[in-house]
């Protein structure tokens, strides 16, 4: 079997944004965002599909131009596509077009994938998510006794999030890695909080549910995938993916420098594991969303179970909630190269599928204005960004560290009249100024207002990606 597989740098953190990449790791491709966005009131009427095919090519014309969406749609409706379609290049160099039979990595939507395995096992009587960890793994550290499956699926484990170690994705994201080896990485590190005390993302929860999966099922967790669920359901263009391997169609990554792209890093797969390394298309991600609305995969207890939320409106492997007054189940992805969306509305048979090869896309954004459109609900259209002059003695006044999450500062430096946004393992971007206190970036769909005090001090700014509400950031240097 095949070991050589890497992690996303990005973070789905319920209701925030962060950087990881897992994605949530490029940058703000490793900016992970939320996995469920407010909820926007429901429009008095729903469209017709020939309307809401009608809006939604309005929507994507102007996507494709202004924000310079590259990648593919899927919008469904009873499990029928009413929109499928490619924009921009799934091979710059080649000038290859994307279309809905590219491949793309998932990032973190793998991470759904890897909790209907674990449902399965559970099913089989090969494990159960209320069994302690330390079953499955060897070298169990005491702190982790108390730690089950079911904090693992979860996000509630307290074992720290190795994708946000200082330094580790540029050490370690392009040389080979085992899985043993990565698992050394996080179970020396203390727990962030006592198992089960509250929600906090961590890649290295679900690269352990991979090394579960693999104990029960005494396969490599790439097979059992396979096996059990890409095969059964006929999604042929979907897998683990490797650098390896030849994979028909895939797609190159990239990301943006200003207005132009460059290749991603690379990063070796092993990294992501089971939390980020999976391959897919949109038609595939249209069955395996089909499969969950009935018990071709899963029984009906297993997927109340799998759908339940539990703290931050995350469940085992979902974001759960509403979206437009309608229940809602949905996760987001990002890693090198690469950003996706997948947003299912299980009660009106809608999904919306939205996989991009530009890591830091605005591919929430997009998803969530697809939906609004599926429901009659407000949305905007993308629009022009204009970049004003502003004094370099007033870029001074922003310039200082900024606590955008509890483990992750941004930096903000004035270098030679232009302001740049930095945090740890991310490049640098540019911020370019649209009023003298909102700044906006070209490479990343992200925003950045700078708020002041009553006596015009800089005390914290308000970063926002794609249709998110945004992350106070205290000035705290």
């Amino acid at each position: 079997m095949s070991r050589d597989r890497r992690i996303e740098m990005r973070n789905n953190k319920p209701k925030k944004l962060i950087f990881e990449n897992i994605g949530r790791l490029g940058l703000l491709a490793g900016l992970i965002f939320s996995l469920f966005l407010t909820c926007v009131a429901q429009g008095p009427s729903l469209p017709s599909a020939g309307e809401a095919v009608a809006k939604i090519e309005e929507y994507m014309t102007a996507a494709e131009r202004i924000d310079r969406f590259n990648g593919v749609i899927l919008v469904a409706r009873d499990g029928k596509p009413i929109v499928s379609r490619g924009y921009g290049m799934a091979n710059f160099e080649w000038e290859i077009p994307n279309s809905p039979k590219t491949a793309f990595r998932l990032g973190s939507i793998t991470k759904p994938f890897t909790a209907v395995a674990i449902m399965l096992l559970q099913e089989r009587g090969k494990l159960n998510v209320s069994d302690h960890v330390c079953k499955y793994v060897a070298n169990c550290p005491t702190a982790w006794e108390a730690i089950t499956i079911r904090h693992l699926l979860t996000h509630t484990s307290g074992i720290p999030n190795y994708t946000a170690f200082p330094g580790f994705i540029e050490k370690r994201g392009m040389m080979p890695i085992s899985t043993n080896e990565l698992f050394a990485e996080y179970r020396s590190r203390p727990l962030d909080f006592p198992p089960g005390d509250r929600n906090s993302y961590s890649n290295s929860g679900y690269h352990l549910l991979g090394l579960v999966i693999e104990k029960a099922s005494g396969k490599s967790y790439s097979d059992f995938l396979r096996e059990n669920i890409f095969l059964p359901l006929g999604m042929k263009q979907s897998g683990y993916d490797s650098h390896r391997d030849l994979i028909k169609w895939r797609a190159a990554g990239y990301r943006r420098e200003d207005d132009s792209y460059v290749n991603a890093p690379f990063m070796d797969m092993l990294i992501p594991y089971s939390a980020g390394a999976l391959y897919s298309t949109t038609g595939d991600l249209l069955i395996f969303d089909q499969a969950l609305l009935g018990d071709r995969l899963l029984s009906q207890r297993s997927r109340d179970e799998m759908f339940t939320p539990f703290k931050n409106n995350y469940a085992l492997g979902w974001g759960v909630g509403k979206r437009f007054d309608r229940g809602a189940t949905s996760h987001g992805g990002a890693i090198n190269g690469f950003a996706s969306q997948f947003m299912r509305f299980p009660d009106e048979n809608v999904t919306i599928v939205v996989l991009s090869n530009v890591q830091g896309s605005g591919v929430d954004k997009v998803a969530n204005a697809l939906a609004a459109i599926m429901f009659g609900a407000k949305y905007d259209l993308p629009r022009e960004r204009k970049a004003i002059a502003v004094a370099s003695s007033l870029l001074d006044n922003y310039t200082g560290e900024y606590q955008l999450l509890p483990t992750t500062v941004a930096v903000i430096t004035n270098e030679g009249g232009k302001l740049f946004f930095k945090i740890d393992g991310q490049p640098k971007l540019e911020l370019f100024a649209e009023t003298e206190t909102d700044f906006f970036m070209k490479a990343v769909d992200a925003q950045v207002t700078f708020v002041k005090d009553e006596a015009g001090k800089v005390v914290r700014m308000q970063f926002r990606q794609g249709s998110g509400s945004g992350i106070p950031a205290p000035k705290i240097k």
